[in-house]
């Protein structure tokens, strides 16, 4: 069944070319659209003017455009509010017959609902000024596309294959959250990530051409997080990807059964933890969510759900990292749990990974294995918390060993029933005073950092002076190179140890450390050096 755009002439919207005299009231398109004549016995012929149903209420003509774009020139356009309809001219019928042919296959959708593409009846959409074409933001949505065809001309041809920059990456980008936003255009088979000049990149495969053309027009310049991470994208001179590991740096969604690459995490699978992404090729399912793919509606990978919105507003809090992702209808809920391998069995405590994890997120939870001592489960209070460990602790060198930091397959630390042997392995850190990100939208978001050589120390008293402070870092066991109280703020300074593995075990040791009977120390790592 197909239903019908036909518009009486009297709308003086569209007929079959011809402009008509507009009737007397032209408030807004409800005026039109209460006037769409119902016809669904005529399929119609092609046409290069295509007739979208169902459309929501709050859709822009943006939003409508982008619909078009991957399959040709956009020449026109109309959006019929008050009946959930649209009209899309294109230049010519062969790029409305790709795109109508395409959407038969793939449905298409626009914030999460799905929409539906048909030919119109008509031969030519002709609007006057009474109609949404003339708006400011019709016009606006057409320059912008036709914008984007000029710069897909210049930069070459389109291919099934992205290469991705990312800019100004403030935040960390994982495989996953590139994942859960590029399958929001559609179904993404390949994944490669790696650093190039510094500058995190990757190489994003799709089945056809038309969804890694909308692809780069949707995301291209589009900011995942507040003013930082901003994708740049252009086409691949590569044709296919090979790829031959499953891990956090690659990914084929085509073959889940590839190795890691990793004996020491193939072996962290097959005891106590298997990564959430690599048990499964949806990232989604794992709550990696993005405020990217928020922006975008939920919808199955293979859609298209253009909306064309700017992501303003969106800001690196708990919320925007993730806590606040989508979430699509049956899935689980996002996991929190990490498993932390390779540890040095001599040193590790669990005090000692609350306060190393708690860098990154609040730490709920912290249980060594009983019978494996060397692994542990830390339990974060938000899932972009366990993003951030994973991007900043992974292979951290800590007490003499490399540890490696992936999502387990738990959903929560279970506590020791009463009366059952622990030994001090589980401890429940959820009502601890020390969490640094308990405050919604806490400015210690803010100042997230790499592990470093140089620590930041805050909440320093008046009384305390730099011998004390570091006599008591040498005491720890750290060798002091160099030391500098904040200009204008003395209650804080920089301490620059002899390597970051030291000053990772300085920053567990100090962190909350008694100055004076009223102050403790706070200490994170730092971006800067001495």
């Amino acid at each position: 069944m197909r239903g019908s755009d036909e518009l009486l002439a009297q709308t003086g919207a569209v007929s079959n070319g011809s402009v008509m005299s507009p009737a007397p009231n032209h408030a807004d398109n409800n005026n039109d659209a209460k006037k769409v004549k119902l016809d669904t016995k005529n399929p119609g012929a092609p046409s290069r003017v295509i007739h979208i149903r169902n459309i929501p209420n709050e859709v822009t003509e943006a939003e409508i455009v982008h619909l078009g774009i991957p399959f040709g020139k956009v020449t026109n356009v109309l959006v019929l509010k008050g009946k959930n309809q649209a009209f899309l001219e294109m230049s010519d019928e062969v790029s409305a017959t790709t795109m109508v042919n395409y959407f038969t296959n793939c449905t298409a959708q626009l914030r999460g609902r799905a929409v539906y593409v048909q030919f119109s009846n008509h031969k030519e959409l002709k609007t006057d000024q009474t109609h949404s074409n003339a708006n400011p933001s019709a016009q606006a949505a057409l320059q912008a596309a036709q914008a984007l065809v000029n710069q897909t001309d210049t930069q070459g041809g389109p291919n099934t294959v992205l290469r991705v920059i990312v800019e100004h990456m403030i935040y960390p980008v994982t495989l996953d959250v590139l994942y859960q936003i590029f399958s929001r255009v559609g179904k993404v088979l390949k994944i490669v990530t790696f650093t190039k000049n510094n500058t995190f990149q990757a190489l994003i495969q799709y089945p056809d051409v038309v969804t890694a053309q909308a692809a780069k027009m949707t995301l291209d310049g589009q900011n995942i997080y507040n003013a930082c991470c901003t994708l740049r994208i252009e086409y691949s001179k590569l044709s296919n990807l090979n790829v031959k590991y499953n891990n956090d740096k690659s990914r084929d969604y085509t073959n889940p059964n590839l190795p890691t690459g990793d004996p020491a995490l193939d072996s962290a699978l097959a005891i106590g933890g298997a990564p959430g992404v690599l048990a499964s090729p949806f990232a989604a399912m794992h709550g990696l969510s993005s405020p990217l793919t928020a922006a975008y509606g939920a919808s199955p990978a293979g859609g298209m759900p253009f909306t064309g919105m700017p992501l303003a507003g969106v800001t690196p809090t708990a919320a925007a990292l993730g806590a606040a992702g989508i979430r699509l209808p049956g899935q689980p809920s996002p996991n929190c749990v990490l498993l932390v391998s390779n540890l040095n069995e001599e040193m590790v405590t669990p005090d000692a990974l609350f306060t190393l994890f708690g860098v990154y997120g609040d730490v709920q939870r912290v249980k060594i294995l009983f019978n494996k001592k060397d692994n542990a489960l830390v339990q974060m209070s938000e899932p972009h918390q366990t993003q951030l460990a994973i991007s900043h602790l992974d292979k951290m060198k800590t007490w003499g060993k490399q540890i490696r930091v992936t999502l387990s397959k738990h959903q929560t630390v279970q506590l020791p029933k009463e009366g059952q042997p622990d030994a001090g392995l589980t401890k429940d850190y959820s009502n601890s005073p020390l969490h640094r990100f308990k405050k919604p939208g806490s400015k210690n978001y803010q100042n997230i950092y790499p592990p470093s050589a140089t620590l930041h120390l805050s909440n320093i008293p008046p009384t305390v002076d730099e011998e004390q402070i570091k006599d008591a870092f040498a005491h720890a066991g750290a060798s002091v190179k160099a030391f500098k109280f904040f200009p204008k703020d003395r209650k804080m300074a920089l301490i620059q140890l002899g390597s970051v593995e030291e000053a990772i075990a300085a920053l567990i040791k100090m962190h909350n450390f008694q100055l004076s009977d009223s102050s403790h120390l706070r200490v994170s790592f730092s971006k800067s050096t001495i």
